[in-house]
């Protein structure tokens, strides 16, 4: 799996840049023909201008012409533009241009032999000529030599205004494509990542599971021992390691389904009024002989002027074991706790718990509350468990409409403050 994914994702990092490249290179190919087909219906246009005035100008003199090649003589003998008018030479180019459904501004300009404008509309700009449409009038055996000149006032956006939804559409559909390229890269390193935390998941659990199931074995091969079996006081010893370690087991079980049924939200909270001083002092009496095996030392200051709140004492409770039992694990040599509680607000309590253990890194203090997740211990092979206590902790205190927050430094301790309304 570590080898395949960056191929994967390289090949659709690949194909995806490739896509947006094609679509790219489609929509410049797309504007240079509309701009070709631009310039074509123009010079359509003229054409038809050209015809249009010399029909004008058949019509004006009372020729009656009766084939082509009269016609052609005629218009190479006589005709000139100056028999028009300027508004007469505007309607025609006017017209001519909307019939090919070109609809910008204009001006005109018609020069003679010398290049010298003759008739022109009041706009026309000169400094454009070379920018211009043009077109012959005159035949091109004609002694005379007058040009059409049509400058287009092109709006920069035409273009792109007459190809909008298909760059929008263009658009759109390749950022779907972005997007799920992106969605199937996220469900990837997901996938990985759960991948992962199956395998720990199922290391920590055959490890926790295996140790008490060692332990009951030894007991019971013990029991069937002949110098036991006359022993009441050792039937009773190994007795009781059974039942302590089938405890333990049944405790580690009962993590596990307590995390599913967080998982599918079955838990329901059972509210009443409690006493945090309280709860504290329970949890840290049932811890005191844990922490005294470990020399160490669990200081409450208790001062929250308020400190009743509307909550589950079952969950509760295991708030605080759950997080005094991590400052337990996660400590060093040397062992120092410290619980405090004030007011964070008139009506909010704070709960602080601050420990002077390894400590975490900002990616650690980021994911700690992940279901699953468990920090890197480095030497501190001692620290076990399924990684579900700290997820259990957040989920429960959301549950109560509080909040919880950790600062931790690395190798100095971590702190955990829990913020609750007061009843």
């Amino acid at each position: 799996m570590k080898k395949v994914l960056p191929v994967i994702v390289l090949l659709i990092t690949l194909s995806v840049l490739g896509i947006m490249f094609i679509q790219l290179s489609w929509i410049k190919n797309a504007i240079s023909l509309k701009q070709a087909q631009f310039q074509n219906e123009v010079q359509y246009a003229l054409n038809h201008t050209r015809e249009e005035i010399h029909s004008h100008f058949i019509l004006m003199n009372n020729q009656v012409l009766i084939n082509q090649d009269s016609k052609e003589f005629y218009l190479t003998r006589y005709f000139t533009v100056q028999k028009f008018s300027k508004d007469d030479i505007d309607d025609i180019v006017g017209n001519s241009l909307r019939k090919y459904n070109i609809k910008q501004p204009f001006e005109f300009c018609i020069t003679n032999i010398f290049d010298s404008p003759i008739l022109m509309s009041d706009g026309f700009p000169l400094q454009n000529m070379a920018n211009s449409y043009h077109i012959r009038l005159t035949p091109d055996n004609s002694e005379l030599r007058e040009t059409l000149y049509v400058y287009v006032k092109e709006d920069k956006n035409y273009l792109l205004h007459n190809m909008v939804w298909m760059i929008v559409a263009s658009i759109f559909f390749t950022t779907i494509i972005v997007s799920a390229f992106a969605l199937t890269v996220r469900t990837l390193f997901n996938q990985k990542k759960l991948s992962e935390i199956k395998s720990d998941f199922i290391n920590n659990m055959t490890h926790e599971l295996k140790t008490p199931l060692a332990t009951i074995s030894l007991a019971i091969d013990a029991l069937t021992n002949e110098k036991v079996i006359n022993d009441t006081s050792k039937i009773k010893y190994y007795s009781g390691m059974i039942k302590e370690e089938n405890k333990r087991m049944n405790k580690q079980v009962e993590k596990i389904l307590q995390a599913a049924k967080l998982e599918k939200q079955e838990i329901k909270l059972n509210k009443q009024l409690l006493d945090t001083h309280d709860v504290i002092q329970k949890v840290a009496d049932n811890l005191a002989l844990q922490i005294q095996e470990r020399n160490g030392t669990l200081n409450l200051n208790l001062n929250a002027a308020k400190h009743n709140v509307q909550a589950d004492e079952v969950h509760f409770s295991n708030i605080i074991f759950n997080l005094l039992d991590n400052a337990i694990k996660y400590s060093t040599d040397v062992l120092q706790i410290e619980v405090d509680t004030y007011m964070h607000t008139s009506n909010i309590l704070a709960i602080k718990i601050q420990d002077h253990g390894i400590g975490m890194s900002k990616e650690t203090q980021s994911r700690i509350f992940e279901k699953f997740y468990r920090a890197h211990t480095g030497n501190l092979h001692n620290v076990k468990g399924f990684g579900l206590g700290l997820s259990y902790v957040k989920a429960m205190v959301d549950a109560h409409g509080g909040k919880i927050k950790v600062d931790s430094i690395p190798g100095k301790g971590s702190t955990f403050i829990i913020y609750m309304q007061t009843a």
